[in-house]
């Protein structure tokens, strides 16, 4: 799969927030997709090692059937700095995507996309590597408010940063925590939290994001496994 290198990953913080802001004005909030193929991806981190392992499963749509997983693992070389995540995990992302032998037609990042300080969190900086339609599917909030939220599965309700719409917050199973979900870049809010409560098949997480989750824990069979000699 090609990738569109936008910058280099040895920076310094205050280089990535440069980066980030200057990024942010190349996002694209509109669009919807017909998906055959939906990618999940998901990083898993030892803080004791500093190393990470990132996985890419891509599933057939509407089967949810696995077509594809690939695996890097690598050093991680960007310090831990909230806001800053994808500086940490893309580096190890991007290698795995580059592996696979399919081109999904979207990816769910289990991360924010637009939901972030300066609009630009894991899933919309990936995005913009990609060039594919991605969406932000993250377990917790970075930033921004909400009203209550119906405990029925299939509910949402705005996220809002002062008088910004940045996402949603999404019921995906009945009385169980909800997920907040985002525009990552070249999709819409509103297809956005359709393409994730289609991926949902009677867990909290999305099943693309759910079987990366697993195998960046090595908990799930790969297609292949690949180690980085640094970290890009």
């Amino acid at each position: 799969m090609e990738i569109f290198r936008r910058h280099d990953w040895q920076v310094t913080t205050t280089e990535a927030i440069g980066i980030q802001k200057g990024l942010v004005g190349q996002v694209s909030r509109t669009g919807d997709v017909n998906p055959r193929l939906i990618a999940g991806v998901d990083v898993s981190v030892n803080r004791w090692t500093k190393t990470g392992i990132g996985a890419v499963v891509v599933l057939s749509y509407p089967e949810l059937e696995i077509v594809e997983t690939r695996v890097v693992s690598g050093p991680i070389q960007f310090p831990y700095v909230p806001g800053l995540l994808s500086f940490r995990e893309i580096p190890l992302l991007l290698p795995a995507f580059e592996k696979l032998s399919v081109v999904p037609d979207l990816c769910i990042v289990d991360g924010q996309g637009i939901a972030h300080p300066r609009r630009i969190g894991l899933a919309t900086h990936l995005g913009l590597f990609l060039d594919i339609p991605t969406i932000g599917c993250a377990k917790s909030r970075l930033c921004g408010s909400h009203e209550e939220l119906d405990n029925t599965a299939g509910n949402y309700t705005e996220l809002h940063d002062s008088e910004e719409v940045i996402g949603a917050v999404v019921r995906t199973r009945t009385r169980v925590k909800p997920v907040y979900v985002s525009i990552g870049h070249k999709i819409n809010l509103t297809s956005a939290i359709r393409w994730v409560l289609n991926c949902c098949r009677g867990y909290r997480l999305s099943e693309p994001t759910r079987l990366a989750h697993r195998a960046a824990g090595g908990n799930m069979k790969t297609t292949s496994n690949a180690t980085l000699a640094s970290a890009m």
